[in-house]
C-alpha cells in the first residue's frame, strides 16, 4: 500500500495542508499514524476523493468559479429591461415569471455585456432579502 506524506497528498488533492489535516480530523479522509505521530495518507483514498462519477468528475478540492462563492442562492433567468442613468443602470431579470430587479453600476453593466434577452445570473445574499407571507 503506498502511503503519501500530508504535503504529497495536499498537493495531489489540489488543497491546503491545513485543509488536508481538518479532513483527516473531521473523519472526511482515511490516514495512518506513524509510531511518531505523523499522518501518511493511503493512495487508495486519494483515489476515493478525486473518484469519477459518470462523466463528471468530483473533486474534494477548492472551489472554483460560482462555488467559490459564499451565496448559495443563484437564480438564472432572462433580462427583460436595462436603464441606465448616469452612474446606474437598473435591470430586471425574469426568473420563471418572477421578476427580480438589480442596481448595479453602468459599467458593471456594460462590462458584463447585459441587454434585453441575455440570461444572467442573480445571485442573492441571504442577510439582503426579506421575505413576507404571501
Amino acid at each position: 500500500m503506498e502511503l503519501l506524506r500530508v504535503p504529497e497528498a495536499a498537493r495531489r488533492l489540489n488543497v491546503g495542508r491545513s485543509t488536508l489535516k481538518q479532513w483527516i480530523y473531521e473523519g472526511k479522509i482515511r490516514s495512518i499514524q506513524t509510531p511518531g505521530g505523523h499522518h501518511r495518507i493511503p493512495a487508495s483514498e486519494i483515489a476515493r476523493m478525486t473518484e469519477y462519477h459518470g462523466r463528471r468528475r468530483v473533486k474534494q478540492s477548492k472551489p472554483v468559479g460560482l462555488d467559490a462563492i459564499s451565496g448559495r442562492n443563484k437564480l438564472v433567468g432572462k433580462v427583460t429591461s436595462v436603464h441606465m442613468e448616469g452612474l446606474l443602470a437598473q435591470v430586471t431579470l425574469d426568473i420563471g415569471r418572477q421578476f427580480i430587479t438589480s442596481i448595479i453600476t453602468r459599467n458593471a453593466c456594460q462590462e458584463l455585456g447585459l441587454r434585453k434577452g441575455v440570461r444572467a445570473l442573480a445571485l442573492i445574499k441571504s442577510t439582503e432579502v426579506m421575505l413576507i407571507r404571501a
